[in-house]
């Protein structure tokens, strides 16, 4: 007879202030590269305007960042969003970052 344990899935440690959609841009950025809002809606992932308010709050807190800084529209995800992604790291413990 043997037995089987169940692995045990951990869930993403999701902040108050995130949406599911945040996971999703989270993983077309690391599927498919730097991105848009507008190649965002072009995936079928969100529209394009709440794409970039949800980028927006994604780079406050450091899980994504801008391509060129300074420069608006193209993003990228960083380490933080790698490591959320992986469940390394509970977005609830970010902090925003002013700019």
């Amino acid at each position: 007879m043997s037995s089987t344990v169940e692995a045990s899935v951990v869930p993403r440690g999701r902040a108050e202030w995130m949406r599911p959609v945040d996971e999703a841009i989270l993983e077309h950025l690391r599927s498919e590269g730097n991105l848009t809002p507008d190649a965002l809606e072009k995936l079928d992932v969100t529209v394009s305007n709440y794409a970039s308010n949800r980028l927006t709050k994604l780079r406050k807190y450091g899980l994504v960042e801008r391509v060129v800084p300074g420069v608006r529209g193209l993003y990228r995800i960083t380490d933080a969003g790698e490591a959320f992604l992986d469940e390394e790291l509970d977005a609830a413990d970010l902090k925003p970052v002013d700019e």
